[in-house]
């Protein structure tokens, strides 16, 4: 199936079609724009956002509680990225790259809690910025790294990919066996795609070059040589207020949903939300996977 899609985040002109695959469901953007550096511009774009440091002792602040968090079962002591990071558990000098990873804000993070060897891959940063021996970030893609990683990571990019089987087979051979490869990305089990199409937010044309389905995603990798690990929904309210303002003729700022929407339907979208990923109907999911160790 084609059909037609609008640039709706920042309300650039033009229209981008997309193929739905009949046996799986995944999409994919048929003709990429030669362009398409100019949907990520630097000053509009929130992941190319200023990164914000802080200061030592916040630093040592954050350590502790990540230690605490990862030894104890009290969820208030997790950091934003806390939930996947405890799943994967990776060590303090484990190799850890991010591919997509904007400002670097999330490795910044990860880096102030006490990981020690962080790279960050992006080629639509401005610049590589070595923010110091535990951290780089690299404008280049992923295939030019060196070496060999303990964990991939993929935070909503992989939808940014071009091909979604090349990069999962450059991330199998970069990792070391036993590795771990985490991607969160959308995906079109979601109930919101299937009502609403393509004014689904995170539809997000023409940025989002394929968008998986479970079933889609879960043969090409398995066929690559993972073990798919698990499968979780972690869709939140975003996929109806971004929703709902683009059926309004909004772009996509935050700073309209206050005025926008009531305390009530908001407090009403992220209960659907929660049933929604429930009912594995969210629309976007998190895959854990691991390269096997060989005997």
């Amino acid at each position: 199936m084609i059909f037609q899609a609008k640039e709706r985040m920042l309300q650039m002109p033009g229209e981008f079609t997309y193929r739905e695959c009949q046996s799986c469901q995944s999409l994919q953007l048929i003709d990429i724009p030669e362009n398409l550096s100019d949907y990520y511009p630097v000053d509009n774009y929130y992941s190319q956002a200023p990164l914000v440091e802080s200061s030592i002792l916040k630093n040592k602040l954050k350590s502790l509680r990540l230690k605490l968090f990862l030894k104890s079962s009290f969820s208030f002591l997790a950091p934003s990225y806390g939930y996947w990071l405890k799943k994967v558990s990776p060590k303090r000098n484990h190799r850890i790259a991010d591919l997509g990873c904007g400002n670097g804000q999330l490795l910044y993070e990860m880096y102030a809690s006490g990981y020690e060897n962080l790279e960050g891959f992006d080629p639509f940063m401005p610049d590589t910025k070595r923010l110091n021996s535990n951290l780089v970030l690299w404008k280049k893609p992923f295939e030019d790294s060196i070496g060999f990683f303990d964990l991939i990571m993929m935070h909503h990019a992989f939808e940014h990919m071009a091909d979604p089987k090349a990069i999962l087979e450059l991330c199998f051979e970069k990792l070391n066996p036993g590795g771990k490869l985490l991607i969160r990305t959308p995906v079109t089990d979601a109930e919101v795609w299937k009502e609403k199409r393509e004014m689904w937010v995170q539809l997000d044309a023409p940025r989002h070059l394929v968008i998986p389905s479970v079933k889609g995603f879960s043969l090409l990798a398995e066929d690559l040589g993972f073990s798919l690990d698990e499968v979780v929904f972690d869709s939140t309210e975003f996929q109806f207020w971004g929703t709902a303002l683009y059926e309004q003729g909004f772009p996509l700022n935050p700073d309209l949903v206050n005025s926008t929407f009531t305390s009530r339907e908001l407090v009403e979208m992220k209960k659907n939300a929660l049933r929604l990923n429930l009912e594995g109907k969210g629309d976007q999911v998190c895959f854990y996977l691991t390269k096997p160790i060989k005997s």
